[in-house]
């Protein structure tokens, strides 16, 4: 079938004269879902929900701050002309590289003041930050944006994606790449990789490390395919630099860390 459908729109509903962007309620739904993950986890290695919920009210306002900061500096050229759209986050425009800045600093300082450790608390909220992202890019879906290069309406048929998401792929008379669905799916199978290492094979502060190690390999790949990418220079793209320093940092650590005997306590959760 080649006729072409309506996008779905970025408006969910009305309220008055105030728009409710569907961008917003899927970044909350991320993040709620991503609590109920990290409040259960936490429960086996003894952080309460309520220290869950904690962290949570202060790192995520923090973290979209951040990851709108991160985006307004690399786009600066069009926001300095558009002061007005600086704000303006329900058109778009948060990177995930600012918002994982943010949350961790938040995290860094939250765990100081309640004398908490810091790898613990990052090994329990790591598969909910994957789950939280993966459920976000869906409100990327929904503005239709963070896409690849074109391609055919037959490329996408032989994916096997049902018609809604062909249907939103299609913009100004083009096809894209659904690299939103490439990077949600990525991070749902490390939600689940993280899950089973980190039973037997990962101590304290590798499931961090690995959520880290696996995010920035998808993204470093996903990233390449990508039409809308913040640039360093007409050829580096931020995101892979930034990806790849991640892989790096991380590697780097886990062995670091192993071989000071700073990695000695077991992060497996005991039901």
């Amino acid at each position: 079938m080649n006729q072409h459908t309506q996008p779905l729109s970025s408006i969910a509903f009305h309220l008055g004269p105030l728009e409710v962007h569907w961008y917003g309620i899927i970044i909350g739904i991320g993040a709620f879902l991503g609590f109920l993950l990290a409040s259960k986890e936490g429960k086996k290695r003894g952080i309460s929900s309520e220290t869950i919920s904690d962290l949570l009210l202060l790192a995520l306002p923090i973290a979209i701050i951040t990851a709108r900061i991160y985006y307004v500096l690399f786009e600066w050229s069009y926001y300095k002309d558009h002061p007005g759209e600086i704000i303006a986050i329900w058109h778009g425009g948060i990177a995930i590289h600012g918002g994982i800045i943010g949350s961790v600093l938040a995290a860094i300082w939250f765990c100081r003041k309640k004398n908490l450790s810091f790898w613990k608390m990052a090994d329990v909220l790591a598969p909910s930050l994957l789950l939280g992202q993966a459920i976000g890019r869906w409100g990327n879906f929904m503005n239709q944006e963070a896409h690849g290069g074109p391609v055919t309406r037959q490329f996408l048929e032989a994916l096997h994606l049902p018609d809604f998401i062909i249907n939103q792929m299609y913009i100004n008379g083009t096809y894209y790449h659904p690299t939103f669905l490439y990077e949600s799916l990525w991070n749902i199978v490390g939600v689940l990789v993280l899950i089973v290492l980190r039973k037997s094979l990962l101590k304290r502060g590798e499931v961090f490390l690995t959520y880290l190690l696996w995010y920035s390999i998808g993204r470093f790949f996903i990233e390449g395919l990508r039409t809308d990418s913040l640039m360093l220079t007409s050829h580096i793209r931020i995101a892979q630099l930034v990806s790849f320093l991640c892989v790096l940092g991380s590697l780097i650590l886990l062995w670091y860390r192993r071989k000071k005997g700073l990695a000695t306590s077991k992060a497996v959760f005991l039901s």
